[in-house]
């Protein structure tokens, strides 16, 4: 099991060039890998159950539920979020004779969520610890949306506020609109807004 610290914001629409300029240019971190498209598929629980989310990745099976709200926190003038503790398990099928896709693409529970992908990462100060940053693009039932997120493998308390620190850095060089915390949420509450 893997246990992370997140905070992710999500909003309609193409992703502004003002957020793709920063994230391209302004953002600190190096980059890590190239683009990545992909298309995951979520089970759609119920709309009242946003600390739970079961999806198909790439041939994986992969359950994450919220272990812990950890508050709301603001970063400079223009963000705002929760941050929150998620547990995620992860169960590979190497032959892909469990996990078939293609079997499930068109059936409700199932969503389809189309993904690019583009992240950074970045050192802690003081730590070994480091956090990814993410910028998507996501396409669900013919709408677009994108997503800002930051997410750190599970950090000692004392060095949370190392993680708020290093994200109110990145939010001082963002030039995009205000990022606020009625936006700022994972994707199992994201879900039930898009159906």
């Amino acid at each position: 099991m893997i246990t992370t610290i997140e905070l992710r914001w999500f909003c309609q629409g193409m992703i502004p060039a003002v957020v793709e300029h920063w994230f391209d240019n302004d953002c600190p971190g190096e980059w890590l890998g190239q683009p990545e498209e992909r298309e995951d598929l979520y089970l759609h629980i119920t709309p009242k159950c946003d600390y739970l989310n079961l999806k198909l990745r790439q041939g994986r099976l992969e359950v994450k539920w919220r272990k812990a709200e950890l508050g709301i926190r603001r970063f400079g003038n223009a963000w705002e979020g929760h941050i929150e503790q998620w547990g995620k398990w992860m169960c590979e099928d190497p032959e892909q004779q469990s996990f078939l896709p293609h079997t499930i693409i068109e059936q409700e529970p199932w969503i389809s969520v189309y993904k690019k992908r583009r992240q950074r990462l970045y050192q802690l100060p003081s730590t070994s610890q480091s956090c990814s940053v993410e910028l998507t693009q996501l396409k669900v039932a013919e709408n677009l949306w994108w997503s800002l997120a930051f997410e750190v493998a599970e950090i000692p308390p004392d060095l949370i506020d190392s993680l708020q620190n290093t994200i109110h850095a990145a939010s001082q060089t963002y030039q995009g609109s205000e990022l606020k915390a009625q936006n700022s949420y994972a994707y199992p509450h994201w879900l039930a807004l898009t159906v």
